[in-house]
C-alpha cells in the first residue's frame, strides 16, 4: 500500500467512521514471516486494518484479521460484537496454526472489555498477549513484548480530536446540505462552514475545558454536548426560534420560507452542540451511559496481584505490589468503566459497584455486553 492510497483511505474513511466498514476477515501476510513471526489479531474495521498494515511496513508478522462487525476494537468488544467466537474462530479457520511453531497471540489491548484471554487459550492453546493501545507504538512493543504506562494509557491528541471533529462535522453537513438544497442553496455553504466550524472548535479547544467536565454529574453544567440529558436541547433551539420569530416579526420578513431557512440553521447549531462529546473521547465514560455512576471496587482478600488489572487499564488506574501480590487503585478517580480489569481477573476480585452499594458481579460484565445507550441486555444489579 502506497503512501497516497494511504492517505486517501484515511481521508475517506474518516469521514465516514461513523459508519462500519467491514474487510473481509482471515490471514494478511505482511513481508516474510517465518516459523517464530509474531501473531498480530486486530478486527475486521477497514480503517483499523490499513493502520495496522502501515504501522508494520517493513516488519514480517502474521496479520488476522477478526470479524467485528466493521466496527473499532473499543466499540465492537464492548458491545459485544468483537467476542471470544470471533477470536477462536479466525485462529483456527486462517491457516496460521501450521505457519508457526509458537501459540502466542497478540491482540489489541482495548478488545479487553470483550475477550477473555482464559477463555481463548482454554478453547484454542494460544495465548494472548494484550498489545499496545495505540497502532503506532506496535513496532516498539514486538522486540521485547513489554509495555511502557504509556503504551498502555489512551489520550485524547490534537490529531485524533481533529479526526473526531471530522467524524462528527462530514454526515451533518452532508445532511444540512441536501435539507437545504430545495430550500435554501445560498445557505449551503454558510451552514457547512457553521457545522465544521463549530465541531472544530468543539474538539480542538477540549484541553482548555476539559477539567469542567464531569461524567458522574446529574447536571449539565459546562456541557451542552450530550445529547438527551435534562431538556437542554429542547430548550435552546426554542428559545433560538422564538428569537427568530421576534427579528422577523420586527424587520417585516417574516414568512414561511423565512422561518424554514433559519429554523433549519439553528437545527443544525443545536445539532453540533448536542455531540456526545464525552462519549467521543478516550477518557470519559458517554453521558448516555448510566454505567458513568459506577465505581471498579477491589476485593483484597480475592486478589492475588496478578497483574492482568493494570495491564488492560486503559487509564492506568492501578499499581500491583509483586511483593505483597496486591493491587491497588491510586488512580480510581480516571477510571473509565469499561470493566476490562472486571473481565481479565482470574480471581475475580474486581466488581462493579453503584452509588447505593448495589453490586455487578464479574460473570454478568463478562457475558452481558453494553448496547449504543449503554444498556445492557439484562437486569444485572443485586445487592452483594
Amino acid at each position: 500500500m502506497g503512501w497516497i492510497q494511504y492517505i486517501l483511505i484515511n481521508v475517506v474513511e474518516t469521514c465516514l467512521r461513523m459508519l462500519p466498514i467491514p474487510i473481509r476477515t482471515g490471514l494478511i501476510v505482511l513481508g516474510n514471516p517465518g516459523r517464530n513471526s509474531p501473531v498480530i489479531l486486530t478486527c475486521n474495521f477497514h480503517l483499523t486494518v490499513a493502520r495496522v498494515k502501515w504501522a508494520l511496513r517493513g516488519i514480517d508478522a502474521y496479520l488476522l484479521v477478526a470479524n467485528s462487525r466493521g466496527i473499532n476494537v473499543w466499540c465492537a468488544a464492548t458491545g459485544g460484537l468483537f467476542t471470544n467466537h470471533d477470536v477462536i474462530s479466525v485462529l483456527k479457520t486462517s491457516g496460521v496454526e501450521d505457519l508457526v511453531d509458537h501459540r502466542q497471540v497478540i491482540l489489541p489491548q482495548l478488545a479487553a472489555t470483550g475477550i477473555e484471554r482464559k477463555y481463548v487459550r482454554k478453547k484454542t492453546g494460544w495465548i494472548v498477549q494484550w498489545g499496545p493501545v495505540d497502532i503506532k507504538d506496535l513496532p516498539a512493543y514486538l522486540p521485547r513484548r513489554k509495555k511502557t504506562p504509556a503504551m498502555r494509557q489512551v489520550s485524547f491528541p490534537a490529531e485524533q480530536r481533529f479526526e473526531m471533529a471530522v467524524a462528527w462535522a462530514f454526515p451533518i453537513s452532508l445532511v444540512a446540505g441536501l435539507i437545504l438544497l430545495p430550500l435554501w442553496r445560498e445557505g449551503i455553504l454558510p451552514a457547512v462552514l457553521l457545522t465544521w466550524g463549530l465541531a472544530l472548535i468543539i474538539f480542538m479547544a477540549f484541553p482548555l475545558y476539559q477539567r469542567w467536565l464531569n461524567p458522574r454529574s446529574e447536571r449539565i453544567g459546562f456541557v451542552l454536548f450530550d445529547f438527551g440529558r435534562g431538556g437542554v436541547q429542547l430548550i435552546l433551539l426554542a428559545g433560538i426560534l422564538l428569537g427568530l420569530f421576534a427579528v422577523a416579526k420586527y424587520t417585516g420578513n417574516f414568512s414561511g420560507l423565512f422561518f424554514a431557512r433559519w429554523g433549519i440553521m439553528s437545527t443544525l447549531v443545536v445539532l453540533v452542540l448536542s455531540l456526545d462529546l464525552m462519549g467521543s473521547t478516550p477518557l470519559y465514560k458517554s453521558g448516555l451511559h448510566a454505567d458513568r455512576f459506577l465505581k471498579v471496587s477491589l476485593d483484597t482478600d480475592k486478589c492475588k496481584g496478578a497483574a492482568f488489572c493494570e495491564q488492560v487499564c486503559p487509564r492506568n488506574c492501578y499499581d500491583v505490589d509483586h511483593h505483597r501480590h496486591l493491587a491497588t487503585q491510586p488512580r480510581a478517580h480516571l477510571c473509565v468503566q469499561c470493566g476490562a480489569c472486571i473481565v481479565q481477573c482470574p480471581f475475580d476480585a474486581l466488581y462493579f459497584e453503584s452509588p447505593d452499594g448495589a453490586t455487578i458481579a464479574p460473570e454478568i460484565i463478562r457475558k452481558f455486553k453494553l448496547n449504543l445507550m449503554g444498556k445492557r441486555l439484562v437486569k444485572t444489579v443485586g445487592r452483594g
